[in-house]
Protein backbone atom coordinates (compact mmCIF):
# COMPACT_ATOMS: atom_id res chain seq x y z
CA UNK A 1 0.00 0.00 0.00
CA UNK A 2 1.33 3.22 -0.85
CA UNK A 3 2.18 5.63 1.98
CA UNK A 4 0.02 9.05 2.65
CA UNK A 5 1.71 11.77 1.89
CA UNK A 6 3.58 13.74 4.83
CA UNK A 7 1.11 16.65 4.29
CA UNK A 8 -2.01 16.88 3.03
CA UNK A 9 -2.64 20.26 1.03
CA UNK A 10 -5.80 22.41 1.29
CA UNK A 11 -6.60 22.87 -2.06
CA UNK A 12 -8.05 18.67 -2.27
CA UNK A 13 -11.00 18.61 -4.35
CA UNK A 14 -10.75 21.96 -6.63
CA UNK A 15 -6.99 20.83 -8.29
CA UNK A 16 -8.40 17.29 -9.36
CA UNK A 17 -10.88 18.95 -11.96
CA UNK A 18 -8.52 20.72 -13.37
CA UNK A 19 -8.81 20.32 -17.10
CA UNK A 20 -5.25 20.76 -18.00
CA UNK A 21 -2.06 20.82 -16.35
CA UNK A 22 1.09 21.94 -17.30
CA UNK A 23 3.66 20.30 -15.23
CA UNK A 24 7.16 21.05 -14.48
CA UNK A 25 10.33 19.11 -13.48
CA UNK A 26 12.68 20.60 -10.89
CA UNK A 27 15.70 18.93 -9.77
CA UNK A 28 19.21 18.04 -9.38
CA UNK A 29 21.62 14.90 -11.25
CA UNK A 30 18.85 13.02 -9.84
CA UNK A 31 16.13 14.53 -11.93
CA UNK A 32 18.38 15.48 -15.13
CA UNK A 33 19.64 12.02 -15.36
CA UNK A 34 22.99 11.34 -17.12
CA UNK A 35 23.56 9.31 -21.06
CA UNK A 36 21.81 6.19 -20.89
CA UNK A 37 19.01 6.46 -18.22
CA UNK A 38 15.40 6.26 -18.30
CA UNK A 39 15.09 8.78 -15.83
CA UNK A 40 11.80 9.44 -13.52
CA UNK A 41 10.84 12.29 -15.76
CA UNK A 42 10.06 9.31 -18.43
CA UNK A 43 8.42 6.91 -15.04
CA UNK A 44 6.21 9.86 -14.65
CA UNK A 45 5.64 10.80 -18.39
CA UNK A 46 4.49 7.31 -18.81
CA UNK A 47 1.92 7.45 -15.30
CA UNK A 48 0.55 10.91 -16.79
CA UNK A 49 -0.23 9.01 -20.20
CA UNK A 50 -1.94 6.94 -18.63
CA UNK A 51 -3.95 8.41 -16.02
CA UNK A 52 -4.55 11.76 -17.70
CA UNK A 53 -4.60 11.03 -21.35
CA UNK A 54 -4.96 14.45 -22.77
CA UNK A 55 -5.15 16.50 -19.67
CA UNK A 56 -1.44 17.25 -19.21
CA UNK A 57 1.66 19.03 -20.78
CA UNK A 58 5.17 18.53 -19.55
CA UNK A 59 6.83 22.06 -19.69
CA UNK A 60 10.41 23.48 -19.22
CA UNK A 61 13.30 25.09 -21.07
CA UNK A 62 15.91 21.92 -21.21
CA UNK A 63 15.42 18.86 -22.56
CA UNK A 64 18.80 17.40 -22.39
CA UNK A 65 20.80 14.48 -19.85
CA UNK A 66 24.17 14.69 -18.66
CA UNK A 67 27.07 13.99 -20.19
CA UNK A 68 29.77 12.67 -17.88
CA UNK A 69 32.51 12.36 -20.33
CA UNK A 70 32.19 15.80 -21.40
CA UNK A 71 31.15 17.30 -18.18
CA UNK A 72 28.35 18.86 -19.63
CA UNK A 73 24.61 18.51 -20.32
CA UNK A 74 24.77 18.04 -24.05
CA UNK A 75 23.51 14.25 -24.37
CA UNK A 76 20.05 13.43 -25.55
CA UNK A 77 20.93 9.61 -25.10
CA UNK A 78 17.53 8.26 -23.28
CA UNK A 79 17.05 5.14 -22.13
CA UNK A 80 13.94 4.78 -24.37
CA UNK A 81 14.87 6.09 -27.90
CA UNK A 82 10.85 6.83 -28.46
CA UNK A 83 10.50 9.41 -25.08
CA UNK A 84 9.14 12.12 -27.14
CA UNK A 85 10.65 15.40 -27.31
CA UNK A 86 7.79 17.30 -25.83
CA UNK A 87 7.71 14.83 -22.69
CA UNK A 88 11.68 15.57 -22.07
CA UNK A 89 11.24 19.19 -21.22
CA UNK A 90 12.57 20.10 -17.16
CA UNK A 91 14.29 22.53 -15.87
CA UNK A 92 17.26 20.18 -13.50
CA UNK A 93 20.91 20.30 -13.59
CA UNK A 94 24.07 18.04 -12.80
CA UNK A 95 24.80 20.05 -9.49
CA UNK A 96 22.01 22.27 -9.20
CA UNK A 97 20.24 22.92 -6.13
CA UNK A 98 17.26 24.94 -4.41
CA UNK A 99 20.31 27.80 -3.99
CA UNK A 100 20.27 27.55 -8.11
CA UNK A 101 16.53 27.05 -8.90
CA UNK A 102 15.43 29.78 -6.61
CA UNK A 103 16.21 32.74 -9.16
CA UNK A 104 15.58 30.72 -11.97
CA UNK A 105 11.91 29.49 -11.25
CA UNK A 106 10.24 32.96 -11.66
CA UNK A 107 11.59 33.62 -15.39
CA UNK A 108 10.84 29.98 -16.02
CA UNK A 109 7.26 29.55 -14.76
CA UNK A 110 6.74 32.47 -16.46
CA UNK A 111 8.16 30.99 -19.96
CA UNK A 112 6.72 28.01 -19.87
CA UNK A 113 3.37 28.51 -18.24
CA UNK A 114 3.59 25.94 -16.02
CA UNK A 115 1.12 26.00 -13.28
CA UNK A 116 2.48 22.63 -11.53
CA UNK A 117 6.36 21.76 -9.99
CA UNK A 118 7.47 18.39 -9.40
CA UNK A 119 10.60 19.50 -7.44
CA UNK A 120 13.55 17.02 -6.19
CA UNK A 121 16.09 19.20 -4.69
CA UNK A 122 18.40 19.66 -1.46
CA UNK A 123 20.93 16.78 -1.52
CA UNK A 124 23.49 18.97 -3.60
CA UNK A 125 22.70 21.96 -1.93
CA UNK A 126 23.91 20.32 1.71
CA UNK A 127 26.32 18.77 -0.44
CA UNK A 128 28.17 21.62 -1.35
CA UNK A 129 26.82 24.35 -0.86
CA UNK A 130 24.52 25.52 2.46
CA UNK A 131 23.78 23.64 5.74
CA UNK A 132 20.00 22.64 6.15
CA UNK A 133 18.98 26.40 7.90
CA UNK A 134 19.86 28.09 4.40
CA UNK A 135 19.04 25.45 2.47
CA UNK A 136 15.43 25.54 3.52
CA UNK A 137 15.31 29.56 3.33
CA UNK A 138 15.92 29.03 -0.32
CA UNK A 139 13.16 26.41 -0.71
CA UNK A 140 11.11 29.08 0.56
CA UNK A 141 12.29 31.66 -1.66
CA UNK A 142 12.09 29.50 -4.91
CA UNK A 143 7.83 28.71 -3.90
CA UNK A 144 7.94 32.77 -3.28
CA UNK A 145 9.42 33.41 -6.44
CA UNK A 146 7.34 30.68 -8.40
CA UNK A 147 4.46 32.88 -7.28
CA UNK A 148 5.49 36.05 -8.52
CA UNK A 149 4.83 34.64 -11.88
CA UNK A 150 2.05 32.60 -11.21
CA UNK A 151 0.01 33.35 -8.03
CA UNK A 152 -1.88 29.93 -8.32
CA UNK A 153 1.42 27.92 -8.71
CA UNK A 154 1.00 24.45 -7.46
CA UNK A 155 3.84 22.64 -5.86
CA UNK A 156 5.30 19.10 -4.94
CA UNK A 157 8.05 19.00 -3.17
CA UNK A 158 10.40 15.79 -2.62
CA UNK A 159 12.46 15.50 0.72
CA UNK A 160 16.06 14.92 0.80
CA UNK A 161 16.39 10.78 0.34
CA UNK A 162 18.62 7.70 1.43
CA UNK A 163 22.07 8.19 -0.26
CA UNK A 164 25.27 7.03 0.39
CA UNK A 165 27.31 9.83 1.56
CA UNK A 166 23.97 9.92 4.62
CA UNK A 167 24.75 6.46 5.11
CA UNK A 168 28.62 6.36 6.49
CA UNK A 169 28.57 10.31 7.42
CA UNK A 170 26.28 10.71 10.44
CA UNK A 171 26.82 14.81 10.67
CA UNK A 172 25.46 15.08 7.04
CA UNK A 173 22.65 12.35 8.07
CA UNK A 174 22.07 14.74 10.66
CA UNK A 175 21.86 18.00 8.48
CA UNK A 176 19.59 16.00 5.62
CA UNK A 177 17.01 14.99 8.94
CA UNK A 178 17.17 19.01 10.46
CA UNK A 179 16.69 20.02 6.39
CA UNK A 180 13.34 17.67 5.86
CA UNK A 181 12.08 18.72 9.33
CA UNK A 182 12.68 22.57 8.41
CA UNK A 183 11.44 21.66 4.63
CA UNK A 184 7.93 20.07 6.37
CA UNK A 185 7.43 23.12 8.14
CA UNK A 186 8.20 25.76 5.27
CA UNK A 187 5.26 23.50 3.61
CA UNK A 188 2.70 23.97 6.02
CA UNK A 189 3.93 27.44 6.44
CA UNK A 190 3.69 28.03 2.50
CA UNK A 191 0.66 25.85 1.75
CA UNK A 192 -2.31 27.95 0.61
CA UNK A 193 -5.89 27.25 -0.78
CA UNK A 194 -5.10 29.34 -3.72
CA UNK A 195 -1.30 28.11 -4.03
CA UNK A 196 -0.93 24.76 -2.52
CA UNK A 197 2.30 23.43 -2.05
CA UNK A 198 2.50 19.25 -1.07
CA UNK A 199 5.77 17.41 0.70
CA UNK A 200 5.63 14.10 -1.01
CA UNK A 201 6.76 10.89 1.32
CA UNK A 202 10.16 9.56 1.30
CA UNK A 203 9.33 6.29 -1.20
CA UNK A 204 8.43 3.65 0.15
CA UNK A 205 11.24 0.81 0.96
CA UNK A 206 13.84 3.02 -1.25
CA UNK A 207 17.13 0.82 -1.11
CA UNK A 208 20.61 2.58 -2.27
CA UNK A 209 22.17 -0.71 -3.03
CA UNK A 210 19.23 -1.89 -4.78
CA UNK A 211 17.68 1.80 -5.82
CA UNK A 212 20.47 3.53 -7.27
CA UNK A 213 23.58 2.65 -9.76
CA UNK A 214 26.10 4.39 -7.30
CA UNK A 215 24.30 5.21 -3.96
CA UNK A 216 22.64 8.41 -5.58
CA UNK A 217 21.25 8.32 -8.76
CA UNK A 218 18.38 6.57 -9.40
CA UNK A 219 18.24 3.17 -11.05
CA UNK A 220 15.36 1.68 -12.77
CA UNK A 221 13.69 0.43 -9.57
CA UNK A 222 14.82 3.63 -8.30
CA UNK A 223 13.42 5.73 -11.36
CA UNK A 224 9.79 4.25 -10.78
CA UNK A 225 9.73 5.00 -6.42
CA UNK A 226 10.37 8.72 -7.08
CA UNK A 227 7.87 9.41 -9.88
CA UNK A 228 5.09 6.96 -7.55
CA UNK A 229 6.03 9.20 -4.45
CA UNK A 230 5.16 12.56 -6.63
CA UNK A 231 2.06 10.73 -8.60
CA UNK A 232 1.16 9.39 -5.56
CA UNK A 233 0.85 12.31 -3.34
CA UNK A 234 -0.88 14.09 -6.32
CA UNK A 235 -3.22 11.16 -6.17
CA UNK A 236 -4.06 11.05 -2.63
CA UNK A 237 -4.11 14.76 -1.64
CA UNK A 238 -5.51 16.28 -4.72
CA UNK A 239 -7.29 13.70 -6.86
CA UNK A 240 -5.19 14.25 -9.52
CA UNK A 241 -4.24 11.05 -11.61
CA UNK A 242 -4.61 7.55 -10.41
CA UNK A 243 -2.06 5.53 -8.04
CA UNK A 244 1.36 4.83 -9.45
CA UNK A 245 1.70 1.79 -11.43
CA UNK A 246 4.45 0.03 -12.68
CA UNK A 247 2.29 -2.90 -14.23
Amino acid sequence: MAQVSIVTSQAGALIGNDCAMRFLFVGDSMTIGSSGDFTWRYRMWQHLEATLPGGYAIVGPRTELYDTGANAPVSYAYGDPAFPLAARRHLAGWGEGWLHMAPAIAPTVAATRADVLLVSLGLIDLGFYTDSEQTAANARAFITAARTANPHIKAVLLPVIPNIRAESDAPFAAECDLFNVLLAKAVADLDEPTSPVLLASRPTAYDIHEDTYDGTHPGPTGEHKLAAAFADAMHQAWGVGGPYSTG
